[in-house]
């Protein structure tokens, strides 16, 4: 491993206030896989961002359910899908200011890499399978918590009612056609792949969005017609001429 990936590793630890055994995991963490390309680095951070995905579903869920005891099984399910969406993984990686440290091929890091949601959301995941790997659950669980606990309490309050029934109680209201979704893309390898879904509304496209599985997916995009004014002034037109 190169003094560079090293360097950035020391420096991210450092800033952080994170102690390590083995700093090579944390360089790997930080090891976007076009960088690892790019420069013949054997191994990136994907491995370390299934790990870390496992860790991180596996501690909010024993949170909530030793925080949460009157929560039935679906509402645990929906706050912790909304606690580890990219979205509040995002959050988190700006808060660790995670973006200047991640080693990116030149092609992302000219495209806007540092800054993708997709990109410091896996790069999150990583870190958290690294610091598993390094120093053990109790610390990782303390690492997760730090950061989504204040998450965690917020959602649990009542903020995670999933945006595709807020769309679909919207649309049908008014007892209209109900929107559907369909998967437009899929990208990268099997353990890691990225969804483009589209939600449409009477065979017209409203919105499309991106997630690491398909429901993740067809979530931001019914959050996006959501938050579209224009889109919403249109469906509520539609309401109006039924």
């Amino acid at each position: 491993m190169r003094s560079s990936e090293l360097k950035a590793a020391e420096h991210f630890l450092s800033n952080n206030g994170l102690e390590f055994n083995k700093i090579e995991l944390m360089a790997m963490a930080l090891t976007h896989p076009s960088y690892a390309q790019e420069r013949n680095t054997p191994g990136n951070n994907q491995r370390l961002e299934f790990l870390g995905d496992a860790v991180l579903n596996f501690v909010v869920a024993e949170y909530l359910y030793e925080s949460y005891p009157d929560k039935a099984e679906g509402e645990l399910t929906k706050i912790r899908a909304r606690v580890v969406c990219e979205q509040a993984l995002r959050g988190v990686a700006q808060e660790l200011r995670l973006g200047r440290y991640i080693l990116l091929g030149k092609g992302e890091e000219m495209s806007g890499g540092r800054t993708r949601k997709s990109i410091l959301a896996d790069a999150v995941e990583a870190v958290i399978g690294a610091i598993y790997f390094d120093q053990g659950y109790e610390c990782t669980r303390d690492f997760i918590l730090k950061y989504l606990e204040p998450v965690i309490k917020e959602t649990a309050q009542g903020d995670y009612y999933d945006f595709k029934s807020r769309l679909q109680e919207l649309v049908q209201g008014k007892n209209r056609e109900n929107v559907n979704y369909a998967i437009l893309e899929e990208s990268g390898p099997a353990h890691s792949r990225t969804f483009v879904a589209g939600v449409f509304y009477q065979k017209e496209l409203l919105a499309t969005g991106i997630g690491r599985s398909k429901k993740e997916a067809e979530q931001n995009a019914a959050e996006k017609a959501l938050k579209d004014s224009r889109i919403l002034s249109r469906l509520h037109m539609d309401s109006e001429g039924t």
